[in-house]
């Protein structure tokens, strides 16, 4: 289906969610919710979403589940993301996103879930039939939290193109089977310096909350002096910073933190080289510390604010979820006419 033709002109909208598995961290904040941050003040409708039915595809503690869900959404409004500006809700509070996901779970087919690479990375070496139907499925999830709302763009770090590229699929399979020009074909929006952050041990593996060592990551709870005390000391190697990004290609730490440097200064990695070409890694760190201070302590002191009061976060997510809804639930009635379900009237 990758070759088929754009569906006619849908008012841009764009959609994004991130799942509530606690331990949110720099990666999380540069690869997402900054970007939707910056998203949302482009005047284009921006709905967000906290992908709490993807969370369960493994098996989650009830009670740790609820407290990720609010904290995630402390980290979307301490991050700059307006729940008034967009549209910011837990995804279960909106029932068209299970109801069209098991309409596109008889759309997908199963040769396109077979090539799913992310489904492989996470069973590898184990035994998959051991795991959820819902965690080999979810790509279908994934594609109706899109197309519930008829999103045009969706802010996704590289490692989810493959899922967006999924959902123009059944987008457009959807169209063909039907004869409609009902939904439109998703664009996978990839941009910025750090939309992959790597970790601060080792640079050929992405920053994760899994990583046995915690100083593999800046955790967005850290305070300044665990934020500073990480970056310094951080894994680098003994050569000084070149002037070209060529000059970085075989150094994967020396890459990763000049794009960590550019991301949270609002600037390329190219004009992070030009500014500390030549200079050593006992110039470089400090600097980049006192940058990340900067920037991420605010954020984790609006967290800790925001959490102590989970009555009002939850009453954030409510309201959200009803915008969603009002949203998604007109469009979800018009699928289930073009499929030639029954309904009943009002």
């Amino acid at each position: 289906m990758s070759d088929a033709t754009a569906t006619p002109a849908f008012p841009n909208r764009i959609f994004s969610g991130i799942q509530p598995s606690g331990g949110l961290t720099l990666g999380n904040y540069l690869g997402a919710l900054k970007r939707f941050a910056q998203k949302q003040d482009e005047g284009i409708e921006s709905i967000y979403c906290i992908v709490d039915m993807h969370a369960i595809t493994v098996w989650q503690d009830p009670a740790k589940l609820r407290h990720a869900t609010r904290e995630l959404t402390a980290a979307y409004i301490a991050s700059g993301i307006d729940p008034e500006k967009s549209v910011l809700f837990n995804q279960s509070q909106v029932s068209a996103h299970a109801e069209l996901g098991w309409i596109f779970n008889c759309v997908a087919r199963l040769g396109w879930m077979n090539r799913m690479t992310q489904f492989k990375d996470k069973t590898a070496g184990k035994n998959a039939e051991a795991s959820s139907l819902g965690l080999y499925a979810y790509p279908a999830l994934m594609a109706a939290d899109i197309l519930a709302y008829k999103a045009t763009h969706v802010p996704v770090g590289d490692d989810q193109k493959q899922h967006v590229e999924l959902t123009r699929d059944i987008a457009a399979k959807f169209n063909h089977d039907f004869g409609v020009n009902f939904f439109p074909l998703p664009e996978p929006v990839i941009e910025g310096a750090a939309t992959r952050v790597m970790s601060l041990r080792d640079g050929t593996k992405k920053m994760s909350k899994s990583d046995p060592s915690d100083a593999s990551r800046i955790n967005l709870t850290d305070d300044a002096d665990t934020i500073a005390k990480k970056l310094r000391k951080a894994v680098t190697d003994p050569e000084p910073l070149p002037e070209t990004l060529e000059g970085l290609s075989a150094r994967a730490e020396a890459r990763n933190l000049v794009n960590i440097y550019a991301a949270l200064s609002n600037t390329s990695a190219e004009a992070v080289l030009t500014e500390f070409a030549g200079q050593g890694f006992g110039t470089f760190k400090p600097k980049l510390a006192e940058l990340a201070v900067a920037v991420l302590s605010p954020i984790s002191s609006e967290m800790a604010r925001l959490m102590q009061d989970p009555s009002e976060i939850d009453r954030i997510l409510s309201r959200g979820a009803e915008r969603a809804d009002a949203i998604a639930r007109p469009i979800l009635e018009e699928v289930y006419d073009i499929v030639g379900m029954v309904r009943r009237k009002a």
